[in-house]
């Protein structure tokens, strides 16, 4: 079942239930896959997977980011609306990995690239993202590969 169809889906199953948040965050999914579906470079057919898993994670960085600004100006309720609607977005991503598993695959890329320093950061990085987009934080990628190369 693509990703569409499930949005609305539960989308439908949202609005029966007259459940405002959770209908808040579908529908902004299915707004930011409408624009990608409409785009110039798409014009109508499938979105592959691999955009819509991006798209995904942008829209979780976006609620997480605005969470985080609405913690430092004092508005925690505004926060928790959107940390809410983050979580609801999360599901529709792939199983995120574990740390450890993160880490040996990084150590794997950097054995297989020859890194050894921080001057070719730009090459692991390069092959981890796509080896583990959508299942790992480039955050975390990034963090871990750091450790491996200083």
């Amino acid at each position: 079942m693509s990703l569409e169809i499930k949005i609305n889906d539960d989308l439908k199953q949202a609005m029966r239930e007259k459940d405002t948040q959770k209908l808040a965050a579908l529908r902004a999914i299915k707004s930011a896959l409408l624009l990608e579906k409409t785009g110039a470079d798409t014009a109508g057919a499938e979105i592959p997977e691999s955009v819509e898993i991006k798209l995904l994670q942008k829209q979780v960085k976006q609620r997480r980011d605005a969470a985080a600004i609405y913690r430092d100006g004092g508005r925690p309720e505004l926060a928790e609306e959107e940390e809410f609607q983050a979580s609801i977005i999360e599901k529709y991503l792939p199983e995120q990995m574990s740390m450890e598993e993160v880490e040996a695959i990084v150590k794997k890329i950097v054995a297989d690239t020859g890194a050894s320093s921080m001057k070719d950061m730009g090459k692991v990085m390069g092959s981890a993202a796509k080896q583990l987009a959508g299942k790992a934080d480039n955050k975390t990628i990034s963090s871990i590969a750091k450790g491996l190369l200083s």
